[in-house]
């Protein structure tokens, strides 16, 4: 059973810097498709970011690309999301989840079965 913990939100000025880590155990980077998803107060989760098992094949929100930046440790089995120039939009629970597979879609990412219990981040002057 694939376990997920996340790491590293908090309070963050617009314009400022934040990155998360989300280690995976149980299970390795090499076989799971990996992505960032977050949730704003009264929205729905939407993906925000995923990278394939390869490592190779990454997808972005529009809104983020240019912004954040999804990358792995394979040492660490940790998979991090850099988040840059982050607007008050950018607030929300973020969550790391695991797929069962390590293809990702071009178009997102989707029905990932294991999930990790989320991080605040908070985007505020």
């Amino acid at each position: 059973q694939l376990q997920l913990v996340e790491s590293g939100g908090g309070l963050v000025q617009p314009e400022g810097s934040l990155r998360l880590s989300c280690v995976v155990s149980g299970g390795s980077l090499d076989d799971h498709a990996i992505g960032w998803f977050r949730q704003a107060p009264g929205k729905e989760r939407e993906a925000v970011s995923c990278i394939s098992s390869t490592g190779r094949n990454t997808y972005y929100l529009n809104s983020v690309r240019g912004r954040f930046t999804i990358s792995r440790d394979k040492d660490k089995n940790t998979v991090y999301l850099q988040m840059d120039s982050v607007r008050r939009q950018d607030t929300g629970i973020y969550y790391c989840a695991a797929d069962s597979v390590g293809a990702i879609s071009a178009t997102g990412c989707y029905d990932y079965p294991y999930w990790g219990q989320g991080t605040q981040v908070t985007v505020s002057s």
